[in-house]
């Protein structure tokens, strides 16, 4: 079909003012880091499912690529066309409603158009807890691009990635057919688990429409602390010393370097030192219990007994100066992106291993880059840093990043590969490590990955150039 016959198509599907082309199209083909950007036939807002899969019929018979997109607020480049080739990008926006709510049985149903802070709010109004937080892009990101990169977020170290808060999904598979995997049960031990197959998958098998969500009881009872710590090594001791003393009460372990504290303080307002003196290490960490009883003794003692490490702490149950030490955490990647682009990495270790991977790739970036700025932040409590590489002066941090960044990977990867690790540990892959996950994946783990993506998507339409 024609490409001018397939938008006229699109429009009668999806109605005229849900496909743009041209100039109104342009903001939906770059990522929000800025650094990937591509061309589309169109862009097309379904607003339910039959829309969907009428959208992907059309493609699949004209052999033209769909890119899902949500909020597209993916670090990876993952939610964009590429730059080549005949895309239609399915922005999924639209569909934003909650389609059932089940207090009593812990879960909600939601389509992949909702904001995460939407889905948040509803479970509250129902004095339930949805616990995927993610302190960057909450108030922008939409459920699919959350389940499609597996999302991880603040509080992975109590409840676990997006994937495991997903009972069931729909599904429009690539050739417009809809999956119907709603299920709502704790226990279906009947065959293969199809749904872990697309969370994750970056919308390369299909295209996550709806799913059925976990819920949990809303905490009654939460207290922050803010500790100043001696090094890495010495949060890490912290971590194992509170699990033991405080067990699942712990919901998050965020650590950050004073390199992001004065980013923060640079470019956003109404932030400041969390203490009268400076550190060079910060971490915030949270208890939350269903319980109402108060959980500032228990956590200051806690603190109190750490053998040695901590430079000094402060604990409140005030909401207010609780988000005071959050903002800070939350506004690190806005912050960092008012002074252009760096070389981000998202790579998980062992928990064990986290002051090894720091010290380590510090020395090796440090020797081979005199004068580099290393951003380091993230969710210890799962092992999980942010690791950000750039120069200080903006214009030699352009010319740095265009003619180091592959270096600089090694560099990092090499230390990631020698502890065990992963390089994307929950920004997924995207266009960005598509070609280096080759370096980490066993053949055979490749291999078997082309085969699902063959059996999927044989025609190969389903957001190319992205994962492999």
């Amino acid at each position: 079909m024609p490409h001018t016959n397939l938008i006229q198509s699109f429009a009668a599907i999806v109605g005229g003012d849900a496909v743009l082309t041209g100039e109104p199209a342009a903001p939906y083909l770059s990522d929000w880091r800025g650094r990937y950007s591509g061309n589309a036939l169109a862009v097309v807002f379904p607003s339910d499912t039959q829309q969907v899969a009428g959208v992907v019929k059309l493609c699949s018979a004209s052999n033209v690529a769909v890119v899902p997109q949500g909020g597209n607020t993916s670090l990876c480049g993952g939610s964009v066309p590429l730059q080549h080739g005949a895309q239609v990008v399915l922005n999924l926006s639209r569909m934003n409603r909650i389609r059932a709510m089940d207090p009593t049985n812990y879960t909600m149903t939601v389509e992949a158009g909702c904001k995460l802070d939407y889905v948040r709010d509803e479970a509250e109004k129902n004095n339930r807890f949805f616990p995927l937080g993610l302190t960057a892009t909450q108030k922008f990101c939409e459920l699919g691009g959350n389940l499609s990169t597996n999302a991880g977020g603040i509080n992975v170290l109590r409840y676990g990635n997006t994937r495991d808060l997903v009972l069931g999904l729909e599904v429009v598979l690539p050739d417009g057919r809809i999956w119907n995997g709603l299920r709502s049960l704790r226990k279906d031990n009947s065959g293969y688990d199809l749904k872990h197959l697309f969370i994750g998958a970056e919308g390369t098998l299909g295209i996550i429409t709806a799913a059925v969500l976990k819920l949990y009881p809303r905490p009654q009872a939460e207290t922050t602390a803010c500790v100043a710590v001696r090094d890495p090594a010495a949060a890490v001791a912290l971590l194992s010393h509170l699990r033991a003393s405080c067990g699942d009460k712990i919901s998050s372990f965020e650590i950050i370097a004073r390199s992001c504290l004065d980013l923060v303080f640079k470019h956003i307002p109404d932030t400041r030192e969390p203490f009268t003196r400076k550190h060079e290490w910060i971490v915030i960490t949270q208890l939350a219990d269903v319980l109402p009883a108060p959980l500032d003794g228990p956590l200051g003692e806690t603190l109190r007994t750490f053998d040695s490490g901590i430079v000094e702490f402060d604990i409140s149950s005030d909401k207010d100066r609780a988000e005071h030490w959050w903002k800070l955490r939350r506004n690190i990647s806005e912050a960092q992106k008012s002074e252009g682009v760096s070389i981000k990495h998202d790579i998980s270790v062992p928990i064990s291993r986290i002051a090894d991977f720091i010290a380590r790739a510090d020395a090796a970036l440090h020797k081979e880059f005199p004068g580099i700025r290393i951003v380091a932040f993230g969710h210890m409590g799962d092992g999980n840093i942010h690791y950000n590489i750039s120069m200080l002066d903006a214009k030699q941090n352009q010319a740095f990043i265009a003619r180091q960044e592959t270096e600089v990977n090694k560099l990092v990867y090499a230390v990631v590969r020698e502890l065990n690790g992963s390089i994307s540990a929950e920004h997924g892959l995207g266009q960005l490590k598509r070609d280096a996950i080759r370096d980490f994946k066993d053949p055979l783990e490749l291999e078997l990955m082309r085969r699902i993506k063959q059996a999927f998507d044989p025609n190969g339409t389903m957001n190319p150039g992205k994962v492999l």
